[in-house]
Formats: C-alpha cells, structure tokens, sequence
C-alpha cells in the first residue's frame, strides 16, 4: 500500500473509472491533481502515473496520445528508488511495457502503423521486467492481442 498521497489520489481516479465507471468523474480528479503536481514540473513518478491514468479517460486519440507521451517522457526520470518510496512494486523498468503498449494502441488507432509496430517492439523488449502477476499478465496479454491486431504475430 503506498503512502503516498497524490498516488493515493491517482489510485481513486483510477477506481473510479476502472471500478465505478466514471470516466468524467476519474477526468476530472486527474485534471486537479495534474494543477496540484505543478503537471509536467510536478514529481516525475507523479508526472508519469497520472499522465498514464489521463490517457485512459481521454474520449480524444489525439488527446490519449499527448498524455501517453506525458508519460513516457516523465518514466525516464524516475529512479528505481523513487519508485520503491512510494511503495510502488514495480521497477522503473517494469513501467515501460504498459506505455510503449498504450502508445502503440494510439497509433493503431490514429493508422500510424510503422509507429504502432515501433512501441509494440519497445514494449516486447522490456516485457521481463514485468513479473508474472496479475499485472505482468494483463500487460502480456494486451501485447499478444495488439500484436494479431498488427499482424505482427513473431
């Protein structure tokens, strides 16, 4: 369980869309957050947690991909110490499957396929960094179906 707080937050908004369906509700959490971090100044684990989680509720692909990239941008400045303060259980290094497969899903969507293909093969080349729980297998399941969507099937 983390301790801390603007995760915590960021958990609710994520329950809130996940668990209660409430897309707008979780948007509009995010988006008083994003004010309260300082957004892209913020916390680069905040930065890139709640970028993550506003791709999500986007109704917009042009939208989800920006905050995608939000993301990704933010991930490289987080160090593994940083992570584990948080009470976070994954790595750094397990944060890059789940945005390479997010950013891959965006271009799919937006018919960048070359791009699509690229952040599929990211995501593939970082997928042992995930363990083999429920998330690890949600992520590798994700990335198995984006890849018979792509025709990328290797």
């Amino acid at each position: 369980m983390t301790t801390d707080p603007t995760m915590t937050r960021i958990g609710q908004g994520v329950e809130l869309h996940h668990h209660q369906g409430q897309r707008e509700a979780a948007r509009d959490l995010f988006a008083q957050i994003w004010d309260d971090i300082g957004g892209e100044q913020g916390d680069p684990l905040h930065v890139c947690v709640l970028a993550h989680s506003m791709a999500d509720v986007q109704d917009d692909v042009d939208q989800e991909l920006m905050w995608d990239l939000r993301a990704l941008d933010a991930v490289a400045l987080i160090t593994d110490e940083r992570v584990a303060e948080a009470g976070v259980t994954l790595s750094v290094a397990g944060l890059y499957p789940s945005l390479h497969l997010n950013l891959c899903e965006c271009y799919r969507k937006l018919g960048d396929l070359d791009r699509a293909r690229e952040h599929l093969q990211q995501a593939r080349s970082k997928v042992d960094a995930l363990g083999d729980d429920e998330y690890g297998q949600l992520i590798k399941g994700g990335l198995e179906r984006m890849a018979q969507q792509l025709g990328d099937a290797t």
